[in-house]
């Protein structure tokens, strides 16, 4: 592999632990203090994945279109990073077992849950894979699946607020308003978040406007959350961040 491949690999590895870097442009030198691998990643995504060519001629559909799709290659990459935040979260909480259960300690704890919960759900709670189900949640459920988040009332009332809500709390407040508590992910990974974010609300706000509603490239952000936990727990694994007595 090239050097230079090598190098954009380190530059924008989300697990990457370096300090961020100045970034150097033919209009000037940049100096961002948040992580840039979500700018990477969508502009790979929207420039070039978007115009690949042949891909109704391999798969039957566009490659940008298989990427995005429900159960597609983008929701299975989520699931892992999902899994992967729960599993460093939970090693997180084993480390800190001896230093006694405070505020900290209870906020990991419910974010080892979440990743959990939200692990289980991207697959359906092993359904995608089994074929097992449990018929009283596939006969509520949009899609036919055994999962919680598309039960119709959840699906259509709570879920964009949901991710707007947590999103903006992951990705500003938390780091804003608690910055010793180190379960909350630091300003470096906001842009995993607030982007998130922002999609949502285009989203639902286009809904009411006088043009068609945007496209929903829910799958495309979402990455993003998944991504941007799993940096975040695996950081405070493998480094030690910002200490906290709380």
């Amino acid at each position: 592999m090239s050097p230079a491949v090598l190098y954009f690999l380190k530059r924008f590895n989300p697990l990457s632990q370096e300090p961020i870097k100045r970034l150097k442009t033919p209009w000037g030198v940049l100096e961002p203090s948040v992580d840039l691998f979500p700018l990477v990643y969508l502009l790979f995504i929207y420039g070039f994945i978007y115009i690949l060519p042949y891909g109704r001629d391999v798969i039957g559909i566009s490659w940008f279109d298989w990427c995005r799709s429900e159960d597609g290659p983008l929701e299975w990459i989520q699931f892992l990073c999902f899994l992967g935040a729960f599993v460093c979260s939970s090693i997180v909480l084993w480390k800190r077992r001896n230093l006694g259960l405070n505020k900290t300690w209870f906020l990991w704890l419910l974010l080892a849950i979440i990743c959990f919960f939200v692990a289980g759900e991207e697959i359906s709670w092993g359904e995608r894979i089994t074929g097992v189900g449990l018929d009283a949640l596939r006969a509520i459920n949009d899609q036919g699946e055994s999962n919680i988040h598309n039960i119709s009332f959840f699906h259509h009332n709570l879920l964009d607020p949901s991710f707007e809500i947590s999103c903006i709390f992951l990705g500003w407040i938390g780091w804003r308003a608690w910055p010793n508590i180190d379960a909350f992910p630091a300003k470096r990974y906001s842009l995993y978040f607030l982007l998130v974010a922002a999609f949502y609300f285009y989203f639902d706000i286009s809904y009411a406007s006088t043009i068609k509603q945007i496209r929903n490239d829910q799958e495309i952000f979402e990455l993003l959350m998944s991504v941007g936990l799993l940096a975040h727990c695996w950081s405070n694994v493998f480094t030690q961040k910002r200490a906290s007595s709380n």
